[in-house]
């Protein structure tokens, strides 16, 4: 009788490594890692270029007593905010400091929401109806301001309290099918036909309602709006150190459009160039049966060489050229026709150089740190062939760990194409500082694929036979 020989196990290579945190560019080339300190040095980086404007005309909708306080509120935090020990000051938003531009709010650019419209809404018993009359009155109030004789860059809706509490969300269903609303997804998707960005401030937070929420520092508060606002009239607070130029990253995810069937999912792209702007681009609808076809959404060959086909398109014509190399990022593994479609494009079009990126969070798998701490910022680590990075953990520039959860490293599930897996890594943490809706040091995700939902679940309101607005400052 042969002996049973036993199974040999051959333990995983282990490596790791460390990338430092990437820098920053602000205005006369000045450098930093930290937003909030760069932009307190130097200014933003468009500062001294035709994107800066030296005024912003801000237009208030809200009751009177509402857009008084929120134009108060704009004003004290344009003089600066005080911090604290775990918070960095705001510098204010004046010609001489902060992002070097002076806030201009004529009342002339008051849109009041009246008393008798307000009682008018909220007598409507059906959630349905009631959401539906407010966006029509929103859309009144948005036409009279941006018809005005007068200079308007960007509007901010001060939603009376009591309508804010009554249409937040509408839940109701249209044939059987269910239907979720939100209020800030509906306005956003609205104002877009008046091609002007917008802001939603809440009675709460100018202190006009007492807030049964703790409410962030003041000057959390004034550095998160007002890197927002200036992005959103056209100016650029700061730009990547060390991206490759020429790059185009690709985000991709999927939504499920307003009374769609449950089966039927549209494609969105966001695409970021090597100074972290960014397009949002809409694609094509197919259908997806998560019962039979499992829970992440996979396009179809065709549909993925059309969605990139278009992406390039788009570029080729806002830059009249193509982008030398491509990185497109997904959330979900690039299954075999997916990948087959998305490589026939790039290997016929001209594209010198690709790469197909999967990335995931990942709780399977932890870096354990000698020490009180959690692991760096910044730390990478191999095992096997399985990659991983910290995008999240300590970060020595701030003495601390500012997330307060144990951190998950992200994992880079799949990775086709010619770059390193250094340099992809390098480009991850990169893109996570690439975040315009806020000043905070970094994210955990890349920016293309970390406003994913937020930006499918605004194209979720906008019909299908209108085109969305491309430019991602209509969407924070």
């Amino acid at each position: 009788m042969s002996k049973i020989k036993p199974l040999k196990l051959h333990p995983p290579q282990l490596t790791a490594q460390f990338f430092d945190e990437p820098k920053l560019l602000f205005a006369d080339r000045g450098e930093h890692s930290n937003p909030k300190i760069g932009i307190a040095l130097y200014g933003p980086q468009s500062l001294g270029t035709s994107r800066h404007k030296q005024e912003v005309h801000i237009g208030f909708i809200g009751t009177g007593e509402g857009m008084a306080a929120a134009k108060q509120f704009y004003g004290d935090l344009a003089d600066g905010v005080e911090g604290e020990t775990s918070q960095i000051s705001f510098p204010g938003c004046k010609s001489d400091r902060g992002f070097r531009c002076e806030l201009r709010m004529d009342e002339n650019l008051f849109e009041p929401i009246t008393r008798k419209e307000t009682v008018e809404i909220l007598g409507i018993k059906k959630q349905q109806e009631r959401f539906k009359r407010l966006l029509e009155l929103l859309k009144i109030k948005l036409e009279l301001l941006t018809q005005r004789d007068y200079p308007l860059d960007y509007i901010v809706f001060v939603p009376p309290h009591d309508i804010f509490q009554k249409c937040r969300v509408a839940n109701y269903r249209v044939q059987k099918i269910p239907i979720h609303r939100d209020l800030r997804r509906a306005f956003k998707a609205l104002a877009m036909q008046f091609h002007k960005p917008t802001q939603i401030l809440r009675e709460t937070t100018i202190g006009l309602v007492n807030s049964q929420q703790q409410l962030d520092h003041r000057s959390c508060i004034a550095w998160n709006l007002f890197t927002g606002l200036y992005f959103k009239v056209e100016g650029l607070p700061w730009s990547p150190v060390g991206l490759t130029p020429g790059t185009c990253f690709i985000g991709i995810s999927f939504f499920r459009s307003l009374g769609s069937v449950s089966t039927l999912r549209s494609s969105v792209v966001q695409a970021f160039d090597e100074n972290g702007e960014g397009l949002v681009l809409r694609g094509p609808s197919f259908h997806w049966d998560s019962n039979k076809e499992g829970r992440s959404p996979h396009l179809p060959e065709d549909m993925a060489h059309e969605l990139l086909q278009m992406v390039l398109a788009r570029y080729r014509n806002e830059r009249r050229h193509l982008p030398r190399r491509v990185v497109v990022h997904k959330s979900s593994r690039f299954e075999p026709e997916e990948r087959s479609g998305f490589e026939k494009v790039l290997c016929s079009s001209g594209v010198e150089q690709y790469d197909l990126v999967s990335l995931r969070m990942s709780n399977d798998v932890r870096l354990i740190r000698a020490g009180q701490y959690p692991p760096l910022r910044g730390a990478s680590f191999n095992v096997g062939d399985i990659s991983y990075l910290y995008t999240t953990g300590y970060i020595p520039e701030l003495g601390g760990y500012p997330h307060g959860h144990v951190p998950s490293p992200l994992q880079v599930a799949d990775h086709i194409g010619d770059t390193s897996d250094a340099q992809i890594k390098q480009e991850i943490l990169l893109l996570t500082k690439m975040n315009f809706n806020s000043a905070d040091f970094a994210g955990s995700l890349p920016i293309d694929l970390r406003f994913s939902r937020l930006v499918g679940d605004i194209l979720r309101e906008i019909p299908t036979e209108q085109r969305p607005e491309p430019k991602y400052k209509y969407y924070m």
